[in-house]
């Protein structure tokens, strides 16, 4: 039986098209990760600048008025 090169034409245009589909998957889902990397290191910029990153010290255990007025013109 002599080779047709019309019966593979279809096959292959289906393979091409599931090879294709699998790369854009792929391409997806690194931009995905690359995009979750991005904003997490945003949102821990911005609780930098914002200074939540530091616990205040409690003053719950001082005495009355400590921790009330600074005067900082001396």
């Amino acid at each position: 039986m002599p080779f047709d090169p019309g019966c593979c034409a279809m096959d292959m245009s289906l393979v091409a098209a599931a090879v294709s589909a699998q790369a854009g998957a792929m391409q997806q889902q690194i931009a995905t990760a690359a995009l979750k990397s991005n904003l997490d290191t945003q949102k821990s910029t911005v609780l930098t600048l914002l200074g939540a990153g530091q616990q205040a010290p409690s003053l719950a255990n001082v005495a009355s008025g400590v921790g009330g007025n600074l005067n900082i013109a001396a």
